[in-house]
């Protein structure tokens, strides 16, 4: 650990080794690793005697694990449509920390919320009142995309198309359009078109947030997107409905958008105290190996605050466990990008 000079000014940081044969490691670097490594081996070795002593300790691992993590960034831009016609699974929650926790990490994210609610854009603390230019004028009056992107307040490099109570007529409006199912593609392609030839930092992830339905703005996130991720909530009737959309991401894949596919399975609001989350938690694993993350997101009263402040948890309360594992499941989602 440092120690303060006589002065009483700066700290003071244990010497870097002078050995000839060391490689040449930019002091910055040296330094955070040797605090890093110290703290580590100051904590329990596991032996913590109550549950609380131990899950504070294994938070401290966690949290100096992420400390100055970047994450891998992927060879080209990912769209990843977050569904589930289940409603109260944690979709919005999922989309808004997953971005927020890629941004933080050095990425350039962009949400998309394709919900009529505009729970992701209260989120996110962008403005989505009546009349701002939302994802509603790119799809039925065929507005430019980047005419309704906003800045995230708490992340310079996430960005944000807002929902507005308009689009809650949108199903209906979209019925007699041309092309009703490819807008939103067409539109998101133009503008990271637009983006690259005016020389702008490439787009690493896109998040749709959809409604929990399976209509006509549902179809457009599908279409729009390449990968679909699913969370999955660790309750009773967990995978009930999870058939349909399934049928109906391989309608998609079919007819409209051939490299549409699941990629991605986050189990939400999981309680390792029961017996019926660890069930379901099996239950799902079992089904889909391939698809479902490692880490799973626990029930966590910070997640639950942290949009009645505008903000997700990765800015409300970076500290806590949800906001840790949202962490850790974006970590895992673009270390998986970079293994494939």
């Amino acid at each position: 650990m440092p120690t303060t000079s006589a002065a009483g000014m700066s700290p003071q940081y244990p010497r870097k080794p002078t050995s000839s044969s060391a490689v040449d490691v930019p002091r910055e670097t040296w330094v955070r690793d040797t605090h890093t490594r110290e703290i580590l081996e100051s904590l329990p070795s596991g032996d913590e005697t109550t549950p609380l002593a131990a899950q504070l300790a294994e938070d401290t691992r966690r949290r100096v694990s992420l400390q100055n993590h970047s994450f891998a960034r992927p060879e080209t831009t990912r769209i990843i449509t977050v569904a589930n016609q289940k409603g109260g699974v944690g979709k919005t929650t999922t989309t808004v920390n997953m971005a927020a926790s890629l941004a933080q990490g050095g990425l350039n994210v962009l949400v998309i919320d394709n919900d009529p609610q505009g729970n992701a854009s209260t989120a996110l603390g962008i403005d989505h009142r009546a009349g701002v230019p939302s994802v509603y004028e790119v799809l039925v009056e065929g507005a430019p995309l980047a005419e309704a992107v906003q800045p995230c307040p708490d992340f310079p490099t996430l960005l944000c198309v807002p929902a507005t109570i308009d689009l809650s007529g949108a199903e209906i409006e979209l019925v007699s359009l041309v092309s009703r199912e490819t807008r939103l593609r067409r539109a998101l392609d133009v503008y990271l078109a637009d983006r690259d030839a005016a020389g702008e930092p490439r787009i690493d992830y896109v998040l749709v947030d959809c409604p929990p339905s399976l209509g006509l703005l549902t179809v457009n996130a599908f279409v729009t997107g390449r990968e679909v991720l699913i969370p999955i909530q660790c309750e009773y009737y967990a995978l009930e409905g999870l058939s349909q959309l399934l049928k109906t991401i391989q309608l998609i894949q079919a007819h409209l958008n051939p490299e549409l596919h699941v990629s991605t399975i986050l189990l939400t609001m999981y309680d390792s105290r029961t017996n019926l989350a660890q069930q379901v938690a099996s239950e799902v694993r079992e089904h889909f190996p391939d698809q479902t993350l490692v880490t799973s997101i626990p029930r966590s009263v910070r997640v639950s605050e942290a949009p009645s402040h505008g903000q997700t948890v990765i800015s409300y309360e970076p500290s806590s466990t949800g906001a840790l594992a949202y962490r850790e499941a974006a970590r895992e989602l673009s270390e998986r990008a970079a293994r494939g």
